[in-house]
């Protein structure tokens, strides 16, 4: 028997505190008559936590920035064609940042609950792993977190084909349309600053974004090869910046600073598996265009990254 055909989906928990209490929300549809998680199937070509946010948005109208990733569900259903597939659903966690909250779509009802009212409301026992891990979360004070993003620029022309300064040396077709395909996923997770290597390829990584957002670009030549050349430690010092400002932070570099940066971030106060990640990002490189995604509770010198994931190109 061929295996069934896999369906990806992606959706998000959003929660909040309200009173002190913690609260997430679920979405009813009305052609199922079910209360579950806001979610939907990815488009061609779509990245998974984009798809997230957007599936939360068109079904709930709430804007949402993606936290920790949560359990992921397989399970299996009728997909459009009649044919038996498994579904295949990615979650995260996610805070509302804005939207009207107006239902237009599948959705008739959204409602927050506390997780005990959740935990009966919902019609499916695949969909209480994520809840319960979410709770989980809450309790050890790692749900409320800021992404930090790492980003190693998309591929740019080959030294060999461009004369003038490094530095000024531009993305290829390809890098463009990776850096355009960077926007919906930094869209994701909601970065509220932008740095970038003084190199030009680095910020062409980041201007779609930065446009779609209307975010400026911050650039540091302390990020660049030539300086790192020079003074390495002024690398560093971006990070622990960052760390210190606590806000969601995208920030694009190089190739030879890399290992230099996640090294530092795995030294820091992270979770096992981050550290794995981390360390072997740092040992076997990042690939262009890829992002790493840390999610850190709290700032400064006390701050953790409790969670990572990686998105390649």
């Amino acid at each position: 028997m061929p295996p069934l055909k896999a369906v990806p989906a992606a959706g998000t928990l959003p929660w909040r505190i309200t009173d002190g209490e913690l609260q997430v929300a679920l979405v009813h549809r009305p052609r199922y008559d079910d209360w579950s998680w806001a979610k939907g199937k990815l488009d061609p070509g779509e990245e998974w936590a984009a798809a997230a946010a957007r599936e939360t948005f068109e079904e709930t109208a709430l804007r949402v920035r993606l936290g920790r990733p949560l359990p992921e569900a397989a399970y299996q259903i009728f997909d459009r064609d009649g044919s038996f597939a498994t579904k295949q659903v990615r979650y995260w966690a996610a805070v509302v940042t804005g939207g009207t909250g107006r239902l237009a779509n599948e959705i008739d009802e959204v409602v927050w609950l506390s997780p005990n009212d959740a935990h009966k409301r919902l019609d499916y026992s695949r969909d209480q792993d994520q809840l319960l891990a979410l709770v989980g979360m809450h309790r050890r004070s790692e749900l409320a977190t800021w992404p930090l993003i790492i980003v190693r620029h998309a591929i740019a022309l080959p030294r060999s084909r461009w004369s003038r300064q490094d530095w000024l040396r531009p993305l290829d077709p390809r890098g463009q349309a990776r850096a355009a395909a960077l926007a919906p996923l930094l869209a994701a997770y909601g970065p509220m600053s932008l740095i970038s290597s003084s190199s030009t390829r680095c910020q062409q990584t980041l201007a779609p974004y930065g446009r779609a957002s209307r975010t400026a670009l911050s650039l540091k030549a302390s990020l660049s090869e030539e300086s790192f050349e020079k003074k390495p430690q002024k690398a560093i010092r971006v990070i622990e910046k960052a760390f210190d400002k606590a806000e969601p932070v995208a920030i694009c570099t190089h190739r030879p600073l890399l290992p230099a940066i996640l090294r530092d971030l795995a030294e820091r106060e992270a979770d096992p598996e981050v550290k794995e990640l981390l360390e072997q990002a740092a040992e076997h490189g990042m690939e262009k265009g890829e992002i790493i995604v840390c999610h850190v509770a709290g700032a400064g010198p006390d701050a953790r990254i409790v969670a990572a994931e990686s998105h390649l190109p």
